[in-house]
């Protein structure tokens, strides 16, 4: 069963007058749910505490309607409590401990839904809208704190255990504490001791009101990394952490702004916040949880035996593999879906989206599909799937036809798996991205009743011919080189030129030297680490983009300004706002979005990043001989990922796990969270 040298991660540890079953501690994280889809969020916690998480929290819990983000929980009323009442059932059931991060968010919030006027520790600008807060008095913060310790024991009676004073994420309690932001001249500003006032007065009430049977933790990020709050871990975080070390029951430690606390995989490795918290268990008795993108069972014990952490703390690794846990205990390390810390997940919240993730398809319809990540319904008949094309959506669809029991051949045409998956995690940061890859073949090398066939490119007539009941086409699709994307609906003149390069070309090419102009229509990833890649081979790249800065679309997952960073900083010359209109093979033609002025660049090559032709043509002539599906035995012929509509990886592997999931089953609706009208009273 399990191996011993992860006997420490399954150790009890006390949070108080609590006691946590194993170190596994599912931080808060946001959702895309909260207060609107509460039957859907509570769901999904329980599945991770199912999954063997000891401790399972929320998302930020609004305390007030003068502070509500798009999507976080609320505690404002006994209607909150009842909601709140069935997560905290759903997870205790499964033996783990239920915990809430109770949030006001000051200048974080414009509080478009309710109207209300958010407080700060000053008037200032709030982070999203022409707004400003209103600066808080006396009465305020007195306000303020019952707010506070009323939630708090509303939590209480809706059954946590574990209840959360927060001042991380930049939010009002590290609003107050920041030098740079507080300019007060009360008691509450001024001094680290006046500043650090509000918070210890949170802590004080919050265990008063609710310490004799619940865990007071507190949430606090020691570093601001770049953010100009002016909390360092080397400064008054740890003044802090000194000031409060005995006071909280727990110590859950990470860094501020939140773009820095979820770096993706592409910026930092795993436990990239060691350095930063590594301090604090060094100050307090008190038990410490942090985050580090963990997915490796080494790196947890090395965390604990080196004195970094009493606790793993997870958010992202605990969307990709909620039964992470149960896995590490049961000796399953192998079947570990690894998070490739693509922010996909962080992307959805941004959209006010339920979670998603790009390794689990289950994330965020575990309630309205009824998906569990573990447990699969048993095949619907004795019938055979053929899948084509062994790129991230067949590979889902084969696991997933195993996992039900189909027999299932799995036919790639080239001489190896992956697809679009193997060629994204060649490009530079985005090596981790392999692991959708690795995970699914090596599920599939464990299933006798799938079988992959590598280097078979089939015709109509062959898979007419083969006999399967059904059909699964999964081709993928490719770039186009025409220029014809979001901005351009005609192709740019030129493109059929020698020197018009496909983004997957360049990976395959090791000659190409000179100037090189990447056009970047996609406002994504690709043709920023197409950029990379140029640069890093030598060549001297014009990076163009027909929006007002590279990577628009990062912006959801918390990447942009490092993206655009790091093309400026390599040396690429930018050009925002313009589109490309035509190549002569020496000279491109740009136009100005905005005024139709036209500029030009001299430029041996030039790779549009634009549209994506879907590889559907295997698909249209099996459908063009359907009048023969009947005598060849097929009943089913569907395409999906890519081949159906060019998407994210996140969406083929959705769309894989989708067609697996409802093969022979009836339709399949979809689960929706209603309001029950009427006004409360």
């Amino acid at each position: 069963m399990r191996d011993p040298r992860y006997d420490v991660l399954f150790e009890p540890v006390a949070i108080g007058p609590v006691t946590a079953k194993n170190r596994f501690y599912q931080v808060p994280h946001c959702s895309g749910m909260g207060y609107s889809k509460p039957q859907s969020l509570n769901r999904m916690r329980e599945v991770n505490a199912e999954g063997g998480w000891a401790v399972v929290c929320t998302e930020f819990c609004s305390i007030h309607p003068s502070s509500l983000g798009k999507t976080p929980a609320t505690l404002w009323d006994e209607g909150d409590v009842r909601v709140l009442g069935d997560l905290t059932d759903r997870v205790r059931a499964h033996g783990a401990l239920a915990g809430v991060e109770l949030w006001y968010g000051g200048i974080s919030t414009p509080n478009h839904l309710t109207r209300e006027v958010p407080l700060g520790p000053v008037s200032l600008p709030v982070w999203d809208g022409p707004l400003q807060t209103q600066a808080m008095d006396r009465s305020d913060i007195r306000a303020l704190k019952r707010w506070h310790r009323d939630a708090a024991l509303r939590a209480k009676r809706a059954g946590f255990e574990i209840i959360y004073v927060y001042a991380g994420h930049g939010y009002l309690p590290a609003q107050f504490l920041s030098p740079t932001i507080n300019q007060r001249t009360d008691e509450y500003g001024g001094s680290f001791e006046n500043r650090a006032r509000l918070i210890r007065e949170l802590l004080d009430e919050t265990k008063e009101a609710v310490g004799d049977s619940c865990a007071v933790a507190f949430r606090f990020s020691v570093e601001d990394l770049n953010a100009e709050i002016g909390i360092t871990h080397d400064g008054e975080g740890r003044d802090l952490v000194e000031y409060l070390a005995e006071v909280p029951d727990l110590w859950d430690v990470n860094l501020s702004n939140y773009a820095a606390d979820v770096r993706s995989s592409r910026f930092v490795p795993e436990g990239a916040q060691e350095n930063y918290v590594a301090f604090v268990k060094q100050v307090t008795t008190k038990p410490v949880v942090g985050v580090g993108r963990f997915t490796s069972p080494d790196t947890m014990v090395s965390q604990i035996k080196r004195g970094i952490l009493d606790f793993i703390g997870a958010a992202r690794p605990s969307i990709a593999d909620p039964f992470l846990p149960k896995k590490i205990e049961t000796g399953r390390i192998d079947e570990i879906r690894e998070c490739i810390g693509c922010n996909i997940c962080v992307w959805s919240n941004a959209h006010t989206e339920p979670l998603r993730c790009t390794q689990n398809a289950t994330r965020g319809e575990e309630w309205r599909r009824h998906w569990h990540p573990e447990q699969f319904e048993p095949r619907h008949a004795d019938e055979s799937v053929l899948v084509i094309g062994a790129g991230p959506a067949g590979l889902e669809a084969a696991r997933v036809l195993g996992e039900r029991g189909y027999e299932v051949a799995l036919a790639e045409a080239t001489k190896a798996v992956g697809g679009r998956v193997s060629f994204e995690s060649s490009l530079p940061g985005l090596s981790e991205w392999a692991r959708v890859r690795d995970y699914r073949l090596s599920a599939i090398r464990s299933m006798p009743a799938v079988e992959i066939y590598l280097d078979s490119r089939l015709g109509s007539e062959q898979v007419l011919e083969f006999g399967f009941r059904h059909v699964c086409i999964a081709t993928g699709s490719r770039w186009r080189t025409d220029g014809v994307g979001r901005s351009n609906s005609r192709a740019f003149l030129g493109w059929e030129n020698q020197g018009v390069w496909a983004p997957d070309m360049i990976s395959k090419s090791s000659k190409l030297r000179g100037i090189c102009l990447v056009y970047d229509d996609d406002g994504y990833y690709m043709a920023n680490v197409l950029a990379e890649r140029l640069m890093q081979d030598g060549n001297q790249v014009i990076y163009v983009t027909s929006t007002d800065s590279i990577a628009p679309e990062a912006s959801a997952t918390l990447e942009q300004s490092r993206i655009q960073a790091r093309i400026m900083s390599m040396g690429a010359e930018i050009i925002t706002a313009h589109k490309l209109k035509s190549f002569d093979g020496r000279t491109a033609s740009l136009e100005c979005a905005y005024t139709g002025a036209r500029i030009e660049r001299e430029c041996s090559m030039v790779v549009p990043v634009t549209g994506r032709h879907s590889n559907d043509s295997l698909y249209h002539q099996i459908m063009a001989n359907e009048h023969h599906h009947k005598d060849a035995g097929i009943s089913s012929v569907q395409r999906i990922g890519d081949c159906q509509a060019p998407g994210l990886i996140a969406s083929a592997v959705f769309a894989g796990h989708r067609y697996a999931r409802e093969l022979g089953s009836p339709l399949v609706s979809v689960g929706r969270d209603r309001v029950i009208l009427g006004r409360p009273r």
